[in-house]
């Protein structure tokens, strides 16, 4: 006994003859923050708020702290070193920070960890690597936190409920349709010329009303426009006669053709005598020599007459004006507007059991969208993807029903083939980004995303990313009007339980992670007894969250 102490003597008598002594610190030289640590972006940082007491510090001494995370995973111990820090004594010579023998010292350190779900149940851990001038010392290690808090990282499992973005067709069953034919008039004339009525227009426009009376189906006329014009040279009481004339005899004929083709619609009319709006946007479009020159004197001058008295002072403008613009101002506009009706959802059917070959891209793609079961929806796209070949939307949307039933390699394949036809597809890249979160690669889903401007559904997709990058305010406004179990996390994190508690309650297909987070919701809230009840029936549906609910710093205490 004597000989130990003899022993413990010199030994004290060697530290301080180096001006200071090292030994065992305390916990409470430390405060982490947080603690328990809490895992953000895939990341479980610290920061360590750390104090060497007064005579601690050897003046010779050079102290090498290192934080350790401890857990076990799959049975085997595991240790992961942070970012170390190095402080030495006041006789030193270096550049670390230099600790005082006499006071002592407070220093900060960082620390980041890159996140393993073993992680939940850990033990950080300061270990030292010391020596005193040549001499290594031992200096034991010392916990200082315990656990990590991995509600964030959930995020994982919460997106593959999430609704991927389909690609929308562009089908509309009754389409707005105009048909404009033009009559020409000789310069002061307002008769109908042979020549004009068997002009290409004018025949497709009584094609047209034959059409739609034998069409009653697939076409619906709604009404008939006439405009007449008078070119505004000549004077403004000429014109007003000539022009009124001109939408007289147009209208006989338009109502001679639509008795004959048995059409009953409404038919309006009406003429302007001088047609300066339409000579402003002719001699705009022209090559004339002096188009300018033109053009200002129509923004000088509001008079018509003045306006006409000036053009014609210019002798080689007005000429070109003569012959290249004003003919094409003496005319009736003739207007048919009408509305084409595909066919109906029985019809679309109908027709894609017959042949669906016969159905347009736009068709088959609404089929899919309105088809009962997932099994019609599939066989649906596939026929599309056969039958059009460079469309990407139907692979995009086979990706859609993959991700829906978790077969996220068929996914792939499919979204790969999309952006093979379609490197732009929106729908597509937002889709590749959710699939890279699932994976828990931010990075990845985040340049996917950035390119999916316009996607269906994008701001669901983006609420996503923002939660797995831990901005969950932003989160929680992408998700807005969103009933899912990432909105509700993210409403989670925010420490927004009352909008958290409704959106779940309000999530369309409820599982076992909207039970987990109703669970979490509640603990968090000190609802011990409801937050039980939401665990047992989580593991109840999924078995594989009891090991991660005993793990999980939220839920093992109300778990047992």
């Amino acid at each position: 006994m004597k000989k130990l102490v003899f022993l413990s003597a010199v030994a004290v008598a060697a530290l301080t003859s180096c001006g200071g002594k090292l030994g065992e610190l305390s916990a409470d030289n430390f405060k982490v923050v947080p603690n328990p640590l809490v895992a953000e972006s895939g990341q479980v940082p610290a920061t360590i708020n750390g104090m060497f007491p007064e005579k601690y510090m050897a003046k010779k001494a050079v102290v090498t702290v290192t934080p350790e995370l401890r857990f076990t995973d799959n049975g085997v111990e595991t240790a992961v070193k942070g970012q170390s820090a190095t402080f030495q004594g006041e006789k030193v010579l270096g550049n670390d920070q230099s600790i005082s023998y006499k006071v002592g010292g407070h220093y900060t350190m960082k620390a980041n960890f890159a996140y393993q779900p073993a992680m939940q149940k850990s033990d950080l851990y300061l270990t030292f690597n010391a020596r005193v001038g040549k001499k290594e010392v031992q200096v034991p290690a010392v916990k200082v936190a315990t656990g990590v808090i991995a509600t964030s990282e959930l995020y994982r499992s919460t997106i593959t409920s999430a609704n991927p973005c389909t690609s929308q067709d562009a089908f509309q069953r009754v389409n707005e349709q105009k048909f404009d034919a033009t009559i020409k008039f000789l310069i002061q004339q307002a008769e109908l010329r042979k020549s004009e009525l068997k002009s290409n227009s004018v025949q497709e426009f009584t094609s047209l009303l034959k059409r739609i009376a034998q069409d009653q189906e697939g076409l619906n006329i709604n009404n008939v426009e006439i405009s007449a014009y008078a070119s505004p040279d000549g004077g403004v009481s000429l014109n007003e006669k000539l022009a009124n004339k001109r939408q007289k005899n147009t209208e006989s004929y338009v109502k001679k053709q639509m008795k004959a083709a048995k059409i009953d619609a409404n038919l309006s009319s009406q003429y302007t005598a001088q047609d300066w709006e339409g000579f402003q946007e002719l001699v705009k479009a022209s090559n004339i020599q002096d188009k300018d020159v033109i053009l200002r004197v129509l923004s000088m001058y509001q008079d018509p007459q003045e306006r006409e008295q000036q053009i014609k002072n210019m002798s080689q403008g007005f000429r070109e004006l003569a012959d290249g613009i004003l003919p094409e101002l003496r005319r009736a506009r003739m207007t048919i507007n009408y509305e084409t009706i595909g066919r109906d959802d029985d019809q679309i059917f109908a027709q894609y059991k017959e042949d669906a070959s016969k159905l347009s891209v736009e068709e088959l793609l609404y089929a899919a969208s309105i088809a009962d079961t997932d099994a019609q929806r599939e066989d649906i796209l596939k026929t599309t993807t056969n039958l059009y070949r460079e469309d990407s939307r139907a692979y995009n949307n086979l990706a859609v029903l993959a991700m829906q039933k978790g077969n996220n390699a068929e996914a792939q394949k499919y979204l790969s083939m999309a952006r093979t036809l379609d490197a732009k597809n929106a729908e597509a890249n937002a889709n590749m980004g959710l699939l890279a979160l699932q994976q828990g690669d931010a990075k990845t889903a985040e340049d996917y995303i950035s390119r999916a401007a316009g996607a269906n559904n994008l701001a669901e997709a983006l609420g996503n990313l923002h939660l797995a990058q831990g901005n969950y305010a932003l989160a929680q406004q992408d998700f807005a009007g969103v009933n899912s179990n990432s909105a509700a996390l993210a409403q989670l994190l925010n420490k927004d339980y009352a909008r958290a508690t409704q959106t779940l309650a309000n999530v369309k297909n409820p599982d076992a992670m909207t039970d987990y987070l109703n669970a979490i919701v509640n603990a968090r809230q000190g609802n011990n007894d409801a937050a039980a009840s939401y665990l047992r029936s989580a593991i109840q549906k999924n078995p594989k969250l009891a090991q991660y609910a005993a793990n999980d710093l939220e839920l093992s205490k109300v778990s047992k």
